[in-house]
């Protein structure tokens, strides 16, 4: 069974997270609203759209980044200084979350489908992003500082900006070590 891979599946195959070595240019909020257009369209049960973003555009993210920066205990500042420092822009990326099970299950699934999506898109622009999910998505600190609300979920820091050097692929396992036919 060799067929020629359809272009979706060769992007789905070389797009790569891109967390580090992003390049000193911005990135233009109507590019990121652009792809979030077009991410949306990822499965949502009962057209619910779990999701909702912030987006701190180069422009603001010095800013930004001393507001977060001082969430972080005393010994942690610096380096957190650092690391947020080095990607061009966030997208913060937050869910509704709802106490049922079941719901709040469809919804993560949804935000997840979209920001494999929003990965894409990003990846066919040149554009190198990575969905970050560090200890303080979950800081109340964090969640005044960004103004969510106590129904609402941060679902990840997406870090992005441009780049030179393309990751190298790392091996997946073979589907047929992780394949099992069912059999009455």
């Amino acid at each position: 069974m060799n067929q020629t891979k359809s272009k979706l599946a060769e992007v789905i195959r070389e797009r790569r997270s891109i967390k580090t070595g992003y390049l000193d240019k911005p990135v233009p909020t109507e590019l990121v609203k652009e792809l979030l257009e077009d991410a949306v369209w990822a499965p949502t049960h009962g057209m619910r759209e779990p999701w909702r973003f912030i987006y701190v555009p180069s422009e603001q993210k010095e800013d930004f980044v001393s507001s977060l920066v001082d969430t972080f205990p005393e010994e942690r500042k610096e380096d957190r200084r650092d690391y947020f420092s080095k990607p061009s822009a966030f997208l913060i990326v937050v869910m509704d979350e709802d106490p049922r099970q079941k719901v709040w299950e469809e919804n993560f699934g949804a935000v997840s489908c979209l920001l494999q999506n929003f990965q894409l898109l990003a990846w066919e622009r040149d554009l190198g992003v990575v969905w970050k999910t560090n200890p303080h998505i979950y800081d109340p600190d964090v969640h005044e500082l960004l103004g969510i609300q106590p129904e609402e979920k941060i679902v990840g820091f997406i870090h992005m900006g441009y780049f030179e050097e393309k990751p190298e692929p790392k091996k997946r396992t073979s589907i047929d070590d992780k394949f099992t036919l069912y059999t009455p």
